[in-house]
């Protein structure tokens, strides 16, 4: 209440997420923030994404003060805005399961019983779009720059560089970011942190980002693969174990200096592949990425040289070492993909899952009877069968809780449904004067 003072803020937005990761709030005045620390605001949970039934809808938002931030672009004006990140209680003041946070919450909470922290650092892309004259969003790019290309090529440079400040000035240690592969794309990474900062770094991220474009006259989009024929936005995530200060990935006596809590956390997380996928990949959309030939993931496979594996071992160690998990695309909802992933490497630590050997070729260049011998199997091609992989995997439905999953699943059914029985502009262009 002194920093809401002390800069002069009006309003406050108590954020949260439903399900999907879709961030939502509600704004209130100063003088109802001393009510809203103590936990004593109400909204009605029936109208959000998988939340609860209408008969049981009365729901808490109990805000965590460390993710009290001042909005930057809004300071100095008449009634300031702050931003606060709730968690969901329900009506009888118990951590409400359908709540993403929470949900990251008990997988932290469980690797605690371990004496083990997780942090991460991702690497989130996007691309930025022109608007028509009547302001909706085009799929023509503001620029035709390459991989690390300047302005004046970078069109986006300006907004992006305006994306990094204001970023900064809510607290975030931006690393680097510059023009992606394809035209109008993007990339933007920070420092790692722990998995519940992260996540909830990774929601407001998304937020700044579009906000910035649109003062800019641009539409920013985290969709997975907006564009046919270029490279898809991807979210590479960096995970690493720490005990203490201790980076339990590392063993300097070990082979590649990993350590066997490092090989199996990693077998874990191939292991569990395919379902997680319905996670990190969670939209029709996400599959038009997860192809050939545009750097994306396909094959459940780790590596510590190449980039074509699921899984890759960076070349920094001590601290740094970690793995990079490389399918996840910025439409997922970090809560539940952290929590997923978190509970895949418990599960190969606690039951030693060894990984296969590592693949050092490039993958996409094996034939079908290279990769049978070595073993690689594919990750799921649509999202109907990653829903299918994730039905069947009990350590991810435990992960997420039986309330998340069955919602989840079912939202996610529908969406597969509504795409697989629309007729879609490919099949008129390719079929009507063909039959």
């Amino acid at each position: 209440m002194r920093m809401a003072d002390a800069n002069r803020v009006g309003f406050i937005r108590l954020q949260f997420t439903d399900i999907l990761g879709i961030p939502k709030n509600v704004s209130i005045t100063r003088e109802q923030l001393e009510k809203a620390l103590d936990g004593d605001l109400m909204f009605d949970g029936s109208s959000i994404e998988g939340f609860v039934r209408i008969e049981e809808s009365d729901m808490y938002l109990k805000p965590d003060p460390e993710t009290f931030v001042v909005f930057p672009w809004t300071r100095g004006e008449e009634g300031t805005i702050a931003r606060l990140i709730c968690d969901i209680y329900t009506a009888d003041n118990q951590p409400f399961a359908g709540c993403p946070r929470y949900v990251l919450q008990r997988a932290l909470a469980r690797a605690a019983e371990f004496g083990l922290a997780m942090n991460v650092g991702p690497e989130a892309e996007f691309f930025m779009f022109l608007k028509d004259s009547e302001g909706r969003p085009t799929l023509q790019t503001n620029d035709r720059a390459g991989y690390f290309d300047l302005a004046p090529v970078d069109l986006g440079e300006n907004a992006r560089r305006e994306m990094v400040l204001t970023l900064q000035k809510m607290g975030f240690e931006v690393e680097a970011s510059h023009h992606e592969v394809a035209p109008g794309q993007h990339e933007i990474d920070f420092k790692y942190d722990d998995a519940l900062s992260t996540a909830d770094k990774i929601i407001t991220f998304r937020s700044i980002v579009r906000i910035v474009a649109h003062r800019h006259g641009l539409h920013a989009t985290f969709m997975p693969k907006p564009v046919y024929g270029v490279a898809g936005s991807g979210m590479h995530l960096h995970v690493s174990l720490f005990r203490g200060e201790e980076n339990v990935f590392f063993a300097p006596a070990a082979e590649n200096q990993l350590s066997e809590t490092a090989l199996h956390f990693v077998g874990g997380v191939l292991r569990h592949a395919p379902a997680l996928t319905a996670l990190a990949n969670p939209t029709v959309n996400s599959y038009k990425r997860l192809v050939p030939g545009f750097e994306a993931p396909v094959y459940i496979a780790w590596s510590h040289r190449n980039r074509s594996p699921l899984v890759r071992i960076p070349a920094r160690r001590g601290v740094g070492t970690r793995m990079e998990l490389r399918s996840p695309d910025p439409s997922c909802n970090p809560y539940l993909v952290l929590a997923a992933i978190l509970a895949a490497g418990l599960d190969g630590i606690t039951n030693r899952i060894e990984p296969p050997q590592p693949v050092n070729q490039n993958i996409y260049e094996m034939n079908i009877e290279a990769r049978e011998k070595e073993g690689i199997q594919s990750l799921p091609a649509t999202l109907y069968e990653a829903l299918v992989a994730l039905s069947r995997d009990e350590v991810i439905q435990e992960a997420l809780g039986s309330h998340v999953y069955n919602r989840f699943m079912h939202a996610k059914q529908v969406e597969w449904e509504n795409y697989r029985s629309r007729v879609h502009q490919w099949e008129i262009d390719e079929y009507l004067t063909k039959f």
